[in-house]
């Protein structure tokens, strides 16, 4: 058996630490996004996730995920790793027994962490296609449901020695498949049944806190080096290249966006540059232990320019998909799993051969054989996640607790839903000042619903937005 590696075991805590804040990163990211009067409950959904997962995983997520294979590798063993269960032992090595690289002397409670946190921002990216209309409790049933019979049984199959990877051989290094494609095919099933905001596309939807927006981003390229380079469960070259890799992706995807912009609207903004880098981050995710550095930023530009055009098709496709996941995250994960059938290279990581059995990309001699198996991975992640999602959300519709009412969308979700604002401008300063006035309303004058200062601020509206 193999003894605790400290180095190994070190790092993957702090990728655990650093893929934790992704999840308040991303709800910086979403609440700066969304209007100031559903900017509460906006953040709320990805905090509530962090609390209801993690509790879901250890008792019976992380078994179904990483357990043995059961009905026929598509779910894990429950019983494997339950949370009755404790893992102290000196054998208590995740993976020691185990096909899997994590058998390199990590204990259990390490990985089992550093997955919860996987599957916690998995569930919390779903919330931006809903915001301003979703009930909080239907929000929380979703949730569960979603990863009891989406998250938990594809991440088995991705990454739990589950049927994806053993059988069909595609690669996923770090959840391009499991991740983003997965709450990317699952917002348009949600949205698909939960309609449209009132008023959308017709009026104004756009950012009320910018500067949120980019430390929300900021903080998620930051969690993402222990998402991406962690996902190798040590420290050696493989980690290095993962690291490069979601550097340069994520700059090249940044550029590439802002330049779609200059072209099309005329102006860069701060908006753009933060989405072109999550859509690098995205693209980058499955692929960045398994391509050159020169292959990831073509990557990221190819993201950026693709991701910021994809954005406009819920415009024509009549879905309204508040804050652009399927444009984004759904696009944006087809686009990194795909590029691993074209530039994959056994060279660079072994394990691509050795473990998953794959081959490499079409540019480096393997043909298209790897290509159609991460079309097909992709494909089949999308229709149960999409399928699944439809169906939770038309349960929650037959019993009351998909929607809210139209005078609370109207009023604000954040006084519905939670009894609070995410802004105080009730009370202007002496003189006519203060947010009032900021705001150019006069003192004593009724506020219009919804609007603050931040509203009116001359940003440059986003035509994605």
């Amino acid at each position: 058996m193999p003894e605790v590696d400290a180095g190994h075991t070190a790092w993957l805590l702090v990728s655990s630490a650093l893929v934790l804040l992704m999840t308040p990163g991303l709800a910086l990211f979403y609440g700066g996004l969304n209007r100031s009067k559903g900017v509460l409950n906006m953040m709320m959904m990805s905090f509530a996730s962090i609390g209801l997962i993690s509790i879901l995983w250890l008792f019976y997520g992380f078994s179904m995920s990483f357990g043995s294979d059961t009905a026929g590798g598509l779910i894990g063993n429950i019983g494997d790793y339950h949370g009755f269960k404790t893992y102290l032992a000196d054998t208590d090595l995740w993976g020691a027994t185990a096909d899997n690289p994590s058998g390199l002397g990590i204990p259990t409670y390490v990985f089992m962490a550093f997955q919860a946190t996987f599957a916690i921002i998995t569930v919390a990216l779903i919330s931006g296609a809903v915001s301003d209309r979703m009930k909080f409790a239907g929000w929380l049933l979703f949730a569960f449901g979603w990863a009891t019979l989406v998250y938990f049984p594809v991440a088995h199959n991705i990454w739990g020695g589950g049927w994806i990877a053993a059988k069909l051989h595609a690669l996923d290094f770090a959840g391009g498949t499991a991740v983003h494609i997965n709450a990317g095919a699952a917002a348009l099933g949600l949205v698909l049944i939960l309609g449209k905001r009132a008023g959308w596309p017709g009026q104004g939807f756009r950012p009320h806190n910018v500067p949120f927006v980019a430390l929300g981003a900021g903080l998620l390229w930051f969690g993402w080096f222990g998402f991406n380079a962690g996902s190798e469960l040590a420290v050696d070259q493989v980690t290095g290249l993962a690291f490069i890799n979601t550097l340069v992706a994520t700059a090249a995807a940044l550029l590439g966006w802002v330049v779609v912009e200059w072209f099309r609207d005329k102006k860069p903004t701060m908006v753009g540059a933060s989405s072109g880098a999550v859509a690098g981050l995205v693209a980058i995710t499955p692929a960045c232990g398994f391509i050159e550095p020169w292959s990831a930023v073509l990557l990221g530009i190819v993201a950026g320019v693709v991701c910021a055009l994809a954005v406009s098709l819920k415009y024509k496709l009549g879905y309204d998909d508040s804050l652009d996941v399927v444009g984004v995250h759904f696009v944006g994960g087809w686009i990194g799993s795909l590029w691993l059938g074209l530039f994959a290279s056994n060279d660079l990581n072994a394990y691509i051969g050795d473990v998953v059995g794959a081959s490499d990309g079409l540019f480096y001699g393997g043909g298209v054989t790897q290509l159609g198996r991460q079309a097909a991975a992709s494909a089949i992640v999308t229709v149960w996640s999409l399928a699944i999602a439809a169906l939770l959300a038309l349960i929650l519709k037959a019993v009351g607790l998909l929607r809210v009412t139209s005078e609370a969308e109207v009023d604000g979700i954040d006084l519905a839903e939670h009894a609070e604002a995410g802004y105080d401008l009730s009370t202007a300063t002496s003189g006519g000042g203060g947010a009032f006035a900021m705001a150019g309303i006069a003192p004593g004058a009724t506020q219009p619903s919804g609007a603050t200062s931040l509203d009116k601020a001359p940003v440059a509206e986003e035509v994605t937005r």
